[in-house]
């Protein structure tokens, strides 16, 4: 029987490590609502009509509103000094203003994450952090209810704030991940939280697209339907964020640290410290350059999917939300593969084979048929095995490559440094179409993202980066 802790120490034992473990897994299940109902599925769509009825108040006050929005696009055709919305003074385009406020959100990432992950390392409260991150993303998220006729830039706030939110509730989410797990349980614990995170987002997206698609027959606007649906997923977000909140503990840190670093300007100067102290683990820089290039591949894909259903293949919407539906659901499955082919194989070599498999799919989109629905579910498929575990094992295998007490730091220079990086991938697609007007061609075109991304890796000496960090080298690797 194990001796028991000494008083005031905390309790590292297996048995408290998975009572920790079971709570980190459902801030997955918590968080994923907000990207797969919000982001993936009913914003977009909603904000952009919601702005053309604030700019038909203003430039055709003659018209129904209902009418203008239908017929929008052919009065700016007709009248092409009209049909912008103000934006702190800028004219900016309907069509253009969920992209505006996407791309201020990450940009406010980039400049935000990097102090909450210093702040959540060096003061010793990452779970009181969590909770405050996760709480005013709910809250925020549970506000988009209200926006509805002409409140565009409601809805643009709102979303910049649960975004920022999100991004660093799961900057200081990812830290926990080394204090709470062993290297040898590393990539099984990492596997399953993303595994429950595509379960619970995939569960509560199924029941907002019933809730959508029916609203007719239960008595409700379309426009109604949408919102109840965004109010759910924030709601979502604060209930199950409880079980993380109660379970997860806060670590002790060193007393110089935690009175030096408590301010934001303090944390900022650690950072800075930090981002010089990569130049002593060349590998773990090696490992970080080459997860976002193959990672900036698999976002690129998967935010051009459902473009390339419609452009390319000629697919209708109700194909494109099935398969959504069908690649959150399959994700779970696929993720806990991957987790256990790591613990078979070794996890370096299981992501390199899940790259080969994302440089199949990509070359295999060349020569899906026009309105082969079927075809492409097959596609989607293989991408839902492989999507969930490469992004978990690559979290895990990061975990492994850095610095006890900076897991927050770091986490936030992967958090950031992927945001940043999501520009590349996009602009190689934006050039592609440009050349060629084939999005069958953009999408191959990410086939050198996997290929760069594999050999990376494959260069990447692991166990020496994780005994250059200090770290534990697992059994398997």
């Amino acid at each position: 029987m194990p001796a028991p802790a000494p008083p005031g120490a905390l309790d590292d034992s297996p048995a408290a490590r998975r009572r920790e473990q079971r709570g980190w897994y459902l801030y997955d299940w918590a968080n994923s609502a907000f990207y797969t109902t919000i982001i993936s599925v009913f914003l977009g769509p909603y904000l952009i009509p919601v702005a053309k009825t604030a700019a038909c108040a203003q430039d055709f006050p003659g018209m129904a509103s209902g009418q203008c929005v239908a017929a929008f696009d052919d009065l700016v055709i007709a009248n092409p000094g009209l049909g912008y919305v103000d934006v702190l003074g800028a004219g900016i385009r309907p069509a253009a203003f969920f992209g505006l406020i996407m791309t201020v959100a990450v940009l406010l990432q980039i400049l935000f994450l990097p102090i909450v992950g210093a702040l959540a390392d060096h003061t010793g409260r990452k779970r009181e952090m969590l909770g405050g991150f996760a709480y005013v993303g709910a809250l925020a998220t549970m506000g988009l209810y209200f926006v509805e006729g002409d409140r565009y830039m409601l809805g643009g706030v709102l979303f910049v704030v649960a975004n920022l939110a999100y991004g660093s509730s799961v900057v200081v989410y990812d830290s926990f991940l080394p204090q709470i797990s062993t290297p040898a349980e590393r990539d099984t614990v990492s596997s399953r939280g993303w595994a429950i995170g595509y379960l619970g987002g995939g569960l509560l997206l199924a029941l907002n697209l019933v809730l959508y698609l029916q609203h007719e027959s239960l008595g409700l606007a379309e426009g109604m339907a949408v919102r109840i649906s965004m109010m759910s997923a924030g709601l979502w977000w604060a209930i199950f964020t409880v079980v993380p909140l109660l379970r997860l503990r806060n670590r002790p840190v060193p007393a110089h640290e935690t009175t030096a670093l408590r301010s934001a300007g303090g944390s900022f100067r650690q950072l800075g410290r930090t981002l010089a102290e990569l130049r002593r683990y060349p590998l773990t820089l090696l490992f970080l350059v080459a997860y976002l290039v193959y990672n900036d591949g698999v976002q690129t894909v998967i935010g051009n999917s459902a473009a390339f259903a419609s452009e390319a293949l000629k697919l209708d919407k109700t194909v494109q939300i099935s398969a959504i539906l069908m690649v959150q659901f399959v994700a779970f499955f696929g993720a806990l593969l991957l987790g256990r082919l790591a613990g078979v194989f070794g996890t370096k070599r299981t992501v390199l084979a899940s790259l080969v498999v994302w440089t199949a799919i990509v070359v295999v989109a060349m020569f899906v048929g026009e309105r082969q629905a079927l075809q492409f579910y097959l596609m989607a498929f293989a991408i839902a095995i492989v999507l969930g575990g490469t992004q978990a094992l690559s979290r895990s295998l990061f975990s492994q490559v850095i610095p006890k007490g900076r897991e927050a730091e770091y986490f936030s220079l992967l958090q950031i440094s992927d945001k940043g990086s999501a520009f590349i991938g996009s602009l190689t697609v934006t050039v592609a179409l440009q050349l060629t007007n084939s999005y069958r061609i953009a999408i191959v075109s990410m086939i050198i993202f996997f290929v760069l991304g594999f050999v990376l890796l494959a260069l990447t000496n692991l166990p020496k980066a994780i005994r250059a960090a200090g770290n534990e080298v697992p059994e398997r690797i």
